[in-house]
């Protein structure tokens, strides 16, 4: 009964009984501000006549850019698109001027919406340079006089949000539905290299992903309803979030934004109560490292810690999932309490999570933590881990909306016949190609329509998949072993002291190097402990400290199993964390690696000069 993301959130309207939909704070210490199904419906219709009134055209060739964080006004001009057959690429700060001035330039985008001034006098700079062409901005945020006169400088129409509203209320057009086969954004996606590529995804492939979700997951072992609320902060931009909340519209449900201030989103978090929380595996691991930080000091804390949480382990060996224990009282309520006390869904996705990191969470929150796999190119998820699956490390079952393959990879001797290979999905949600790139889409997907996702899987015995390897990230060092370093970052990153490490290795050199960055607030206690105090940059500087560094991160690679040629034989500390800002993460938090590289090479050069 919903087979487009416009019939999707008319079925939302009717689940909800016109409830409260999307939600904001108006500023710190303040309680949410609702407008309900109906109210975002009537809204959004209003926008779209107003963009007709202004020019654009209902149908998928009318492109409408959004460049803003997490908003109200953000899920208006989609629905707004939705409604009338456009189609949304979102634009975010993280891309870079490079990345942005291409998107524009490629999709040609003559109307985009933007969240502040800023943002504005950026594209407008772009205008006048000539870089791309224009011609309405519309702004959510009251326009100041540099902006105005930059705009009319560029001979660009400058125009608030409800003002286009307005107009569209006094010439309202009838929607103009899409269809299922009609493209629905074009969403770029940020590689580890080079430029962005524009992942054309089509209402059908969307709307396949949450049936398949709601299927494989939701109605079968979590029932979800309009009861629920979500947390939205994860980017918009990303197809990740937006799955997301059409499953709540879907449902019925509201969803409530963060203030757009990271640092604040606990407090959101505290007075919205989300019911459903979707989290990165750098939140996920900095909750983690956290809780162990706040109790090292004391011994007793620390006792109570692993007593609670082998107690709930144990449960959840049995299958039992569970907020209601003494330890939950005792030991675990403030941790459940700081992420709203509500919780009883929680969903991650984009990198992967150890096996212990992610059990800590089943037990510390008492809720069945659910692990999807998959990538852009297949509307978000290819695979979900199911409540009872719990120890098997794997990324769970294919989603009843596509099928899953392994494919050999002889060159790193992984063969389908004995269950391990590239990991391969077919199926309605799967994407239907790179905008302006056939290249790049040949490369991908197949002439049977197989994405090909450059990642390498096994087949559990439980029928599960396990993500083991990356088919490209690879190197080989001059004895001839075969190094994955993003596993090996995966394991060395649990160590106590460490936030992040960047694994390398040359074909030329017998050994592995690594920049290790420290985790500001587990450093000094962990040193503490071994007889080094200073301040963070001092610690970070003490030669002893950096020996002891070392020694943790081969402790632990040794205690996962990783073989001697895996490991590090030096490491170089930085105090500068890779970042989305720096350049050294993509949007979605993989390292770039040869960025990386490039950043720290004088110091991998010595590190090398230094075992020679």
């Amino acid at each position: 009964n919903a087979r487009t993301l416009h019939e999707i959130f008319l079925r939302g309207v009717k689940q909800s009984n016109d409830g409260p939909c999307l939600g904001h704070r108006p500023g710190p210490g303040e309680p949410y501000k609702w407008i309900t199904y109906n109210e975002v419906l009537t809204r959004s219709q209003h926008f779209g006549s107003g963009l007709l009134h202004e020019g654009a055209v209902a149908n998928p060739d009318q492109f409408i850019g959004i460049f803003s964080q997490n908003r109200v006004e953000w899920k208006l001009t989609e629905q707004a698109c939705n409604s009338y057959s456009m189609v949304v690429v979102p634009l975010y700060d993280t891309l870079g001027p490079q990345s942005i001035q291409h998107i524009m330039t490629q999709c040609d985008l003559k109307i985009v919406v933007v969240d502040k001034n800023a943002k504005v006098k950026n594209l407008l700079a772009g205008v006048k340079d000539g870089k791309f062409a224009v011609t309405l901005i519309i702004t959510m945020e009251t326009l100041d006089d540099e902006a105005k006169s930059l705009a009319e400088s560029a001979n660009v129409r400058l125009m608030m949000f409800k003002e286009v509203e307005e107009i569209g209320k006094n010439n309202l057009k009838d929607f103009v539905p899409p269809k299922p086969s009609d493209l629905h954004t074009i969403c770029y996606t940020s590689g580890t290299t080079g430029l962005p590529k524009g992942v054309m995804l089509t209402h059908g492939n969307i709307v396949a992903n949450v049936s398949g979700l709601q299927l494989t997951l939701f109605q079968t072992f979590i029932t979800m309803s309009s009861a629920e609320v979500y947390i939205s902060y994860l980017p918009l931009a990303h197809v990740f979030e937006r799955l997301m909340v059409a499953q709540m519209f879907y449902v019925g449900a509201r969803v409530g934004f963060f203030q757009g201030d990271i640092k604040l989103l606990l407090e959101d978090v505290g007075v919205l109560q989300p019911t459903v929380f979707a989290m990165v595996p750098r939140l996920i691991n900095k909750i983690y490292d956290t809780v162990w930080a706040g109790v090292a000091s004391s011994s007793v804390k620390k006792f109570l810690l692993e007593q609670a949480l082998k107690s709930k382990m144990a449960k959840l060996k049995r299958g039992i999932v569970t907020k209601n224990t003494f330890w939950d009282k005792l030991v675990f309520k403030k941790l459940q309490n700081r992420l709203g006390g509500k919780c009883r869904i929680c969903v991650t996705g984009a990198a992967p999570v150890s096996l212990e990191v992610i059990n800590f969470m089943r037990a510390a929150l008492g809720v069945n933590f659910t692990e999807g796999y998959g990538q852009t190119e297949s509307s978000a998820a290819l695979a979900v881990s199911v409540p009872g699956d719990f120890f098997s490390g794997s990324v769970g079952t294919p989603c009843v909306c596509n099928l899953i393959k392994l494919v050999d990879v002889p060159e790193k001797d992984y063969y389908a016949s004995e269950g391990k290979g590239e990991v391969c999905g077919k199926g309605p949600n799967v994407f239907v190609g790179y905008y302006k790139d056939e290249e790049k889409t040949k490369e991908t997907l197949d002439e049977d329509g197989w994405l090909h996702t450059g990642d390498i899987g096994m087949w559990l015995p439980n029928g599960s998949l396990k993500i083991i390897d990356r088919k490209k990230n690879i190197f080989k060092l001059a004895q001839g072993e075969y190094i994955a370093p993003e596993k090996i970052e995966g394991i060395l990153g649990q160590s106590a002291p460490v936030s992040q490490v960047f694994l390398h290795g040359e074909s030329l050199k017998a050994s592995l190097v690594a920049v290790v960055i420290p985790d500001a607030e587990a450093l000094s206690t962990w040193c503490s402990g071994k007889g080094q105090n200073g301040t963070y940059q001092e610690l970070c500087a003490n030669e002893n400290v950096k020996k002891l560094i070392l020694e943790d991160l081969l402790a632990v690679g040794r205690k996962r199993g990783l073989k001697s040629f895996e490991l590090p034989k030096k490491i170089h500390v930085s105090l500068e964390l890779f970042s989305v800002e720096n350049e050294l993460l993509t949007p979605t938090f993989k390292s770039r690696r040869p960025q990386i590289l490039q950043r720290y090479k004088s110091e991998i050069n010595q590190m090398y000069e230094d075992l020679d």
